[in-house]
């Protein structure tokens, strides 16, 4: 009567995400390891390892990561050390800190940031790009060709 549950389950596949879908790393989580993601992220707990994100990721200003991200665009609050590929636009807010390399499309460093890295601008190689879902490489062949680096 009030929804139609054929419509409804047509339009909703098990296993693929929203548009506009964000997962979250709660403050007080910490991870070891490696983490895909097809849709954007935001990390404000601790992670020690490497991110693969074909999205957005998002360090919130808590937040603490040691390792490799790989993603379309950034927004780093926190503290990051280690390698950031980024393939559109890096936002450095007030209150973060970065040690490491970065290689970037576009770049903003908000004033207060420490921003202690050595940046590469332009774009990426094609062999460090973010793959989506629907790309056909798969998440352990994108984490293979990530350890080659």
């Amino acid at each position: 009567m009030f929804g139609n549950n054929k419509r409804d389950a047509q339009n909703s596949s098990p296993g693929q995400a929203a548009a506009h879908s964000l997962n979250t790393l709660t403050p007080g989580t910490v991870i070891q390891g490696n983490i895909q993601a097809d849709s954007d992220i935001r990390i404000d707990g601790n992670i020690k390892g490497k991110l693969f994100c074909a999205a957005k990721v998002i360090l919130g200003p808590e937040s603490t990561m040691e390792g490799e991200i790989k993603c379309k665009q950034a927004v780093i609050e926190g503290k990051f050390t280690g390698q950031l590929f980024v393939e559109e636009l890096l936002n450095v807010r007030e209150t973060a800190v970065i040690d490491g390399d970065v290689h970037v499309g576009k770049l903003i460093v908000q004033p207060g940031a420490k921003f202690n890295v050595i940046c590469n601008m332009g774009a990426l190689p094609k062999d460090i790009k973010p793959k989506a879902a629907g790309s056909k490489t798969s998440a352990a062949e994108s984490v293979k060709a990530a350890d080659d680096h």
